[in-house]
């Protein structure tokens, strides 16, 4: 049997081998998952909902084995991967409770009131696909499956190659937690072999990753007529207003541009500055990054860990040497700090023409560009193919005003990404080429279910009375939906 081979990165030292699912292993996951979504599926919401609190529990009971864990596979730093563990908790808890009155049978209104009674179903979509990435293993391979299981689906996931142990230590909880066999199922494996394979067999496909990948996915999907979620790259912009507080903007650009050594799809990449306060914010921001802790461990004053592997090394480290062959400056960072371990890295005078200037880097780089007036911030910051996350530093008036310009999914002011992300009641997605669809919110279960519509029609037909005469029922109809027009919606 042939193993993935799982290497932490901060180290190069292997942590363990994870066998490598078969296309028929993931045909007989599918085969299991489908057979247990219907027991899954008529289990009752309560029941369901007591699993996944308990989850919640675990997931915080066993914070410090499951950070262990995400540490060591990924390289990030410990506060990044605490990021992990509340997100986690929040979504469990979030869906547990919500799940009820959501997939509760809603009255709608109907055409011919008295007449018509309608009510909207949600029933689940059966067995749900997941392909997750590298860079959050615990919240991309987790989160969207508790949404799916919660409302009945069952779940086969291929996590990242590089990091499978969490995926299977968090089905280990969920087993734990009381959720039966084969509701979840982790089948690791290559893109080419067991992603594909998931996404030819699920009913419904979520992806998280990048664009290119998810266009891919995207055109299987179609031509199944299966549903398909996904949250794309990003090439995220931040923006500073001349009322900010700026030594506040300097700070938090700091989480905004570097949390998870900048490998984050929400992770800022681009800084419009507004003239006014760009030698202070730059000299303030500059100096905050200098100041940054770099390096291994578990040690929670540590701001940065590494990147993911040699190969990732390489390619920001050619993202930069491009900008600055092409005469971009570097006001700090530019350089490998050793192993997979790279300078948290700011940039100036980048020209169009270079690659970072466009391009997704998903690593820690970011550029400053200075700008005239906040009309022209909001035009550099849509500038772009991709719609994800953005973020604003202004007085909270101007930032309302802005963020309402920018063409994201989600805008944060005075905030970098957190603060949007954690608000679970609302959709988190991206726009243009930044994904389909929406995870978070009541959308981000109901995707994972049809919609039924239920009509129940008394006492006479919509057409009219079976007495009555055909034209004179139309005019009666025509008459009476004049009248209706500016009371009923």
């Amino acid at each position: 049997m042939s193993h993935i081979t799982v290497t932490a990165p901060a180290s190069g030292e292997i942590i363990s081998e994870v066998p490598i699912f078969t296309t028929d292993q993931v045909t007989d996951a599918f085969d299991r998952s489908r057979r247990a979504q219907k027991k899954w599926a008529a289990s009752p919401v309560s029941e369901r909902r007591e699993i996944l609190l308990r989850y919640h529990d675990l997931v915080l009971e066993r914070q410090d084995e499951l950070l262990d864990v995400i540490q060591k596979e990924s390289g990030k730093s410990r506060i990044s991967a605490h990021e992990e563990i509340l997100d986690n908790a929040i979504t469990a808890r979030h869906y547990a409770n919500r799940a009820a009155a959501l997939l509760r049978p809603k009255r709608a209104k109907a055409t011919l009131p008295v007449l018509t009674t309608t009510h909207v179903e949600h029933a689940p979509i059966g067995a749900v696909g997941m392909i997750s990435p590298w860079n959050y293993p615990l919240v991309l391979a987790i989160s969207d499956a508790i949404a799916a299981i919660m409302a009945g689906n069952t779940v086969v996931l291929k996590p990242d190659s590089n990091t499978p142990l969490t995926a299977l230590k968090a089905a280990e909880l969920l087993t734990e937690a009381g959720l039966p066999d084969d509701v979840f199922q982790v089948t690791p494996g290559p893109g080419s072999q067991v992603g594909q394979a998931i996404a030819e067999q699920c009913d419904f496909l979520m992806f998280t990753g990048s664009t290119a990948t998810g266009r891919k996915l995207a055109a299987i999907a179609g031509e199944r007529l299966i549903g398909f979620s996904a949250e794309l790259g990003g090439k995220n912009p931040l923006i500073v207003a001349p009322d900010a507080d700026i030594a506040r903007a300097a700070r938090g650009a700091i989480r905004a541009c570097f949390s998870n050594s900048g490998q984050l799809c929400i992770s800022i990449e681009r800084i419009y500055v507004h003239r006014d306060v760009a030698d202070q914010f730059t000299r303030e921001f500059v100096d905050n990054v200098k100041a940054m802790r770099v390096g291994p461990g578990n040690d929670w004053a540590l701001d940065m860990g590494s990147l993911i592997s040699a190969e990732h090394h390489e390619t920001v480290s050619e993202f930069v040497e491009d900008a600055k062959a092409q005469g971009a400056r570097v006001l700090t960072g530019g350089e490998s700090l050793g192993g997979n371990f790279y300078a948290p890295t700011v940039l100036t005078d980048v020209p169009p023409t270079a690659r970072v200037y466009r391009e997704e880097v998903f690593g820690p780089v970011v550029y400053i560009q200075v700008v005239d007036s906040l009309d022209e911030a909001v035009e550099q910051a849509n500038d772009t193919d991709y719609g994800l996350n953005a973020s604003i530093w202004a007085t909270p008036s101007t930032g309302r005003a802005l963020a309402s310009r920018i063409e994201a999914g989600t805008v944060n002011v005075n905030d970098g990404y957190m603060a949007a992300w954690a608000s679970m009641h609302a959709p988190m997605g991206g726009w243009k080429t930044s994904g389909v669809g929406r995870r978070h919110s009541d959308h981000g279960l109901l995707k994972f279910t049809e919609a039924r519509t239920v009509a129940v029609q008394r006492f006479m037909p919509p057409t009219g009375p079976e007495w009555m005469d055909r034209k004179q029922f139309a005019g009666l109809a025509a008459g009476a939906f004049k009248v209706a027009k500016r009371i009923l919606p």
